[in-house]
Order: structure tokens, then C-alpha cells, then sequence
């Protein structure tokens, strides 16, 4: 009969390795502190790599958290849409906005841009204005 690793560990007096430390670093990776759909397939993958193979996790959670995550990213899609449809409604409309130092400031949208980092609109030669900042719509 033969012993796990761990077993074979414990009998022997030697403890296992100590868990390998990420090396400090001056950037941080994630500086809005969210997870996207990427960092929940690292997260589930390093989770099974973990599993400990003579006691399996929950086949029932392991779907039910693919199901979740599937939900989310429908709904970030369904948002995402709505913004973009909205934002293309304000093309050739007059509109006001508070720039980055708070100043009003008025014009019409003139095209509309969509990326990774959200929905902005292009207002009278002025890029990336974001939605959120817009105050009136004529």
C-alpha cells in the first residue's frame, strides 16, 4: 500500500513548503480594486489546481458559480449596450458638461467612442468626455 504525498511528509518529519509570496511590486495590478471575468477564470482555476483529488469540491458549485459568472457578463453586456445606444442618441444634440476642473461647458456631440474603459463622446473637438459628467441635454 502506497502513502499520499502528504502522508509521506508527516511520517517522515518533514514539513511541507511554504506557500510561494508574490514579489513586492511598486505597481498595482488592479487599481480600481474590480474583477472581470478573466480574474474570476484565474481565481477558479487556481481553486481546482488546489482541490485536494481524494476530496473533490461540489460539482453543484462549480456550475452554479459558471452560471453566475455567465449572468454577470450578460448583464455588463446588456449595460454596456444601453450606454452605447444612449450615447448615440446624443449625436447632433447641444449639451453641457462639467469638465475636469468642475468649468461648464456646452457644445454638440459630435461622435461617439466605446472601449474597454467605457462609453465617451466627442463634444465640439473635446475627446473622452464621459457620460456621467454630461448635466443637460437640449
Amino acid at each position: 500500500m502506497t502513502a499520499t504525498p502528504a502522508t509521506s511528509a508527516a511520517t517522515s518529519g518533514a514539513s511541507p513548503a511554504p506557500p510561494a509570496t508574490p514579489a513586492s511590486s511598486s505597481q498595482v495590478e488592479n487599481p480600481n480594486g474590480t474583477l472581470g471575468q478573466n480574474d474570476f477564470l484565474k481565481l477558479m482555476v487556481a481553486q481546482l489546481q488546489a482541490q485536494n483529488p481524494l476530496e473533490p469540491g461540489n460539482p453543484n458549485e462549480f456550475i452554479n458559480e459558471t452560471e453566475q459568472m455567465t449572468q454577470v457578463e450578460q448583464i455588463t453586456n446588456l449595460a454596456n449596450a444601453n450606454e452605447l445606444s444612449s450615447a448615440v442618441g446624443l449625436i447632433g444634440r447641444s449639451v453641457s458638461y462639467n469638465n475636469a476642473s468642475g468649468e461648464a461647458i456646452a457644445g454638440k456631440v459630435q461622435s461617439v467612442q466605446s472601449n474597454a474603459s467605457g462609453t465617451t463622446v466627442t463634444v465640439e473637438g473635446v475627446t473622452g468626455v464621459k457620460l456621467a459628467s454630461i448635466t443637460e441635454v437640449e
